[in-house]
């Protein structure tokens, strides 16, 4: 759809130089690339911003994501390719906070709207443990754990300081989607109607999807589950859970022999009975910790990504199994 010269500016030339950028390329719904397309062209930073722009932009939006099927987000590069995509687009849709080399290469390219996730709902701070009975937002001793838990590249994957992991609550995933609706109705008011409708049928799948959640963990045994990092502060608060992880909220950190002790000791405590892992990184820590405390092991997906090994095809389903995996695990009936 966009009609500019295809052309990289020289501010994106320089940001090739700026950001040491690698050689990855992108994926996208087809072959096209952004920007040389009839439709709106919309570049994702990853699978839940891509879905949110396939569900509410439908026919009318053509779809380039940054992240690959597979591939961790939190650690991805921008290649040359992908900049020169940004620049072309008519739109980049992103979560400020959860990829460093994205916010970096979104704030540099010139060319297209840029919605940032991050801007349409209330982020929160959360570290190693979060939600839970009573559990105020922001609590000062998440704030301490999150702090505590940047990568060894000294990248602070939060938004000055809060949680980006948003789609992993229905409620505030249908916030964020109905700002994304409305920034599409703006920024292609030829396709405002479809996107309003679009977007109204998206929200509503998520209110089904809270409904499931809050119907299917409403009779339980134990409020506690353990995850390898620290991504479902958010749910955990919505559902009245605690969420207790074996790392914060950057996946690859490793945890110190005092924390695994610590959450050997809650294991035993809190009944807990299942040590949830995630598919786009390894399940050595959590393994170890089950075997030490003689706990089964079982996926809690994030969602960051849908691969062959995902328990669904899209962020629906795979909820669903996430829904069922926590049932199981919490002895809900």
């Amino acid at each position: 759809m966009n009609v500019r010269r295809r052309h990289i500016s020289a501010v994106a030339l320089t940001a090739v130089t700026a950001l040491g950028l690698g050689t990855l390329t992108a994926c996208s719904s087809d072959s096209a690339a952004a920007g040389n397309t009839d439709r709106f062209d919309v570049v994702a930073s990853f699978y839940p911003m891509a879905f949110l722009a396939e569900r509410i932009g439908g026919e009318h939006v053509h779809v380039t994501s940054l992240t690959q099927p597979g591939q961790e987000p939190h650690d991805l590069e921008i290649s040359a390719r992908q900049m020169g995509e940004l620049e072309e687009a008519d739109a980049a849709l992103y979560l400020k906070g959860l990829q460093p080399a994205v916010d970096k290469a979104v704030g540099l390219a010139e060319g297209p709207t840029k919605i940032d996730a991050a801007e349409l709902t209330t982020l929160e701070t959360h570290g190693t443990e979060a939600g839970g009975h009573g559990d105020e937002h922001g609590d000062e001793h998440a704030h301490e754990d999150e702090h505590a838990h940047e990568d060894e590249h000294g990248h602070d994957h939060d938004h000055e300081g809060a949680d980006p992991h948003v789609w992993l609550d229905p409620v505030k995933y249908a916030e964020v989607a109905e700002g994304v609706g409305k920034a599409f109705q703006k920024a292609d008011p030829d396709h405002a109607a479809d996107y309003r409708a679009n977007t109204a049928a998206l929200v509503k799948d998520l209110k089904a999807l809270d409904g499931r959640f809050r119907t299917g963990l409403a009779n339980r045994t134990s409020d506690v589950f353990v995850t390898t990092h620290a991504a479902f502060g958010y749910l955990a608060e919505r559902y009245g859970l605690t969420e207790e992880a074996i790392s914060g909220l950057d996946p690859e950190s490793e945890p110190s022999g005092a924390r695994m002790k610590e959450l050997q000791e809650i294991a035993k405590a809190d009944g807990v009975t299942t040590v949830f892992y995630e598919t786009l990184v390894s399940d050595r820590t959590a393994k170890t910790l089950a075997a030490d405390v003689g706990l089964k092991t079982d996926v809690l997906d994030p969602v960051e990504g849908i691969t062959d090994h995902s328990r669904g095809e899209d962020y629906l389903q795979v909820m669903d199994a996430n829904l069922t995996a926590l049932r199981t695990a919490l002895g809900a009936r």
